[in-house]
């Protein structure tokens, strides 16, 4: 209830962001992805494209902060791009609150203690957005991820939620030392070897 709730007191956003993405993308507006939801199983999350698609010679995608887009910066910046996740929510397939759905890859990459953060719905936001996001090392978000699993509470989620609004005020954590994003988890030892 409270996505659709948000989906309609952010509709004029939408209206907007779809047709600055539709100028800057040529026309592609989503971002679809399978992504591993409670229990790992796969959902196919939707977000704003903030990327473009191009290559280099070899047909190799660019890094991101090549093909990252004016648009898509700013909306970015301000987490939009995340708003269509709310439709998953609707289909019960994330929370509004939750460990981030990852890339699917990563699964066999994780150890027995950062696989709990798959025993909860993933969400738009969680306890390690609020606590850095991307500027933060992966074993930092999955510690965070796991310890929002074992103190899950509706007191927790409101201040996730709350703490959330004054990152995007902020536009704190949104990239990593390195990366407009965040690199690709590699795995550690423990995770490699099971």
């Amino acid at each position: 209830m409270s996505a659709f709730v948000i989906l309609l007191f952010t509709s004029p956003v939408w209206l907007l962001t779809i047709l600055l993405l539709a100028i800057s993308n040529k026309g592609i507006i989503w971002f679809t992805q399978p992504r591993p939801g409670k229990g790992g199983k796969l959902f196919t999350v939707i977000k704003f494209r903030t990327m473009n698609n191009a290559r280099n010679e070899k047909g190799e995608l660019l890094p991101d902060e090549a093909r990252l887009t004016w648009i898509g910066n700013i909306i970015r910046k301000t987490s939009l791009d995340e708003l269509p996740q709310l439709f998953n929510v609707l289909k019960g397939e994330m929370s509004i609150v939750g460990p981030r759905p990852l890339l699917a890859e990563y699964l066999p990459l994780y150890n027995h203690e950062q696989r709990k953060r798959h025993n909860v719905m993933p969400g738009i936001t969680g306890w390690a957005q609020v606590n850095g996001r991307n500027a933060i090392s992966w074993q930092q978000k999955f510690e965070l991820d796991v310890w929002y699993v074992d103190h899950q509470s509706f007191e927790l989620d409101l201040k996730i939620l709350f703490l959330t609004i004054v990152k995007v005020f902020k536009a704190e954590g949104i990239s990593s030392a390195t990366s407009v994003t965040m690199e690709k988890f590699r795995g550690n030892d423990e995770g490699k070897s099971r």
